[in-house]
């Protein structure tokens, strides 16, 4: 024997017919609990009142699952609201007595409407493909490998920026050894009393100049230094910005439910312009203001309000924002009246940074601000206004230590005051304007560009566009970020 026969699929058996001549049910009847073949269905299908009231369901095999558990009566009825099939017992005694209740035929139709629906919408959430959760991660990926390459860039232009200074500097002073060396082997190879005699002056000097080079600095001090050590600065607060950038970024991709949570800690405050100055922007997020330096010397102040989008704090009693501010422009900061232009003091009240001096700005009264050092360089102020009688001002140092400036009492009854920024940008004649790196004297007659790795170059048709140590040329300039909210 080639085995035990397969079992054929249960086949339901119609009620009605003669026991030795069972066939095929094609419907069940719930109500009448009989499975029924093709002739014996008939009446349920010609007779209006057996096919409105009597439920007609593929065949089954009739038994606990087509029963009530709770009260033994055959399932009738579907509840929409607990998605349950009930009993008539249920509907008018149990808990189900004041629900959604439908035939089955009914809820069938209904449900599968519903259905229709849904995968409508859901084709809508998912842009008609089937592949949406491969579609976000993918751009999700995308951006984490966009911030990340950005950061990785950021790190290197960052030590790029510190080494070739230090190299450049290096072997600046190398130049000096190579010079001595050179002068030594020429003196100590001349065989003429004289002509030796008459060198050693020289060669003495080229000693001593060698001897006094120091190869363990990293760059000898200067301008050049000082100005290196603000680009490294810049570049390293901008590389700390991008580092968030990027730790948010794959926040979001292992986690989208933190992106609320991380746009709820991003900063509030912005710039909103009022009063446009010349080459005066700003950043794409309002945080930063820029300027776009030229040859045009332009005297126009710009004034900015500092707005809050979250309302909570803008309804508080105390508001407080920091402020990051450029020496090499004029500025006032604190609170104005909505008639203020710039040069209206009458209307304006805060702390004011004039020809490098700090100055107490009270409704159109002036007053310095002594007992502050070393007010070269960018600047952090901290504002703090306690509405609606006093405003203060703290200088921030770089180790984040307050030191307070000066203090200004309000009207209480003066309700018409915006913190904002106003900012006067035009350069002094007689100080050199920088451009990327080099230096040009006004007074010149012909533009003479010195770059900061010591090159010199005429300002003219044939000037190239990029010094040897890679620092771009222009006649143009670059900007300047004048004041930014910390």
């Amino acid at each position: 024997m080639s085995g035990e026969p397969s079992k054929e699929p249960d086949v339901i058996l119609c009620d009605m017919c003669a026991d030795n001549d069972r066939k095929p049910a094609q419907k069940t009847c719930m109500k009448c609990e009989i499975a029924m073949c093709g002739e014996h269905l008939k009446p349920h299908l010609t007779t209006p009142v057996l096919l409105q009231t009597h439920p007609l369901t593929e065949p089954v095999a009739l038994g606990a699952t087509t029963k009530c558990p709770q009260h033994g009566k055959l399932l009738e009825y579907y509840c929409l609201d607990d998605l349950t099939c009930v009993c008539v017992s249920c509907t008018i005694e149990d808990q189900h007595h004041l629900h959604n209740m439908k035939t089955f035929s009914t809820a069938r139709k209904e449900l599968k409407e519903k259905l229709v629906h849904e995968q409508r919408d859901l084709r809508t959430r998912t842009g008609g493909r089937d592949t949406s959760l491969e579609e976000w991660m993918k751009v999700e990926t995308e951006k984490a490998t966009r911030s990340g390459d950005q950061l990785v860039d950021a790190v290197k232009q960052l030590r790029d920026l510190a080494l070739t200074s230090v190299q450049n500097s290096v072997s600046a002073r190398m130049v000096s050894i190579k010079t001595s060396t050179g002068s030594l082997q020429a003196a100590q190879g001349e065989t003429d009393t004289f002509r030796f005699l008459q060198m050693y002056s020289r060669v003495n000097q080229d000693v001593e100049k060698a001897k006094a080079v120091d190869l363990t600095r990293g760059l000898e001090p200067g301008v050049n230094r000082k100005t290196l050590v603000q680009q490294v600065s810049q570049y390293g607060v901008k590389m700390v910005a991008q580092a968030e950038h990027f730790w948010k970024s794959l926040v979001v991709l292992v986690d989208p439910e933190k992106r609320a949570e991380i746009s709820s800690k991003e900063p509030t405050q912005t710039f909103e312009l009022r009063i446009a100055g010349p080459c005066v922007t700003l950043s794409r997020d309002k945080r930063k203001i820029f300027y776009s330096k030229s040859l045009t010397q332009q005297n126009r102040a710009s004034v900015f309000h500092i707005q809050d989008t979250d309302p909570k704090l803008r309804s508080s009693k105390l508001q407080k924002w920091v402020l990051s501010l450029s020496g090499d422009y004029d500025w006032t900061i604190g609170l104005c009246r909505s008639t203020y232009v710039g040069s209206n003091n009458n209307d304006a009240f805060g702390l004011s940074y004039i020809d490098k001096r700090l100055k107490c700005l009270t409704a159109g009264q002036c007053r310095d601000v002594s007992g502050l050092a070393n007010l070269v360089g960018q600047q952090t102020y901290v504002v703090i206004w306690h509405q609606p009688d006093s405003l203060s001002f703290f200088s921030l140092t770089a180790q984040k230590q307050r030191k307070k400036v000066t203090s200004i009492q309000l009207d209480p009854s003066d309700n018409d005051l915006t913190p904002f920024v106003c900012l006067h940008v035009e350069k002094l004649q007689s100080q050199p304007v920088t451009y990327a790196g080099f230096n040009r004297t006004p007074q010149q007659s012909k533009p003479q560009w010195s770059c900061t790795c010591g090159r010199v170059y005429n300002l003219d048709n044939k000037c190239p566009r990029n010094c040897y140590c890679g620092k771009f040329i222009s006649d143009q300039g670059i900007t300047d970020l004048v004041c930014e909210l910390l």
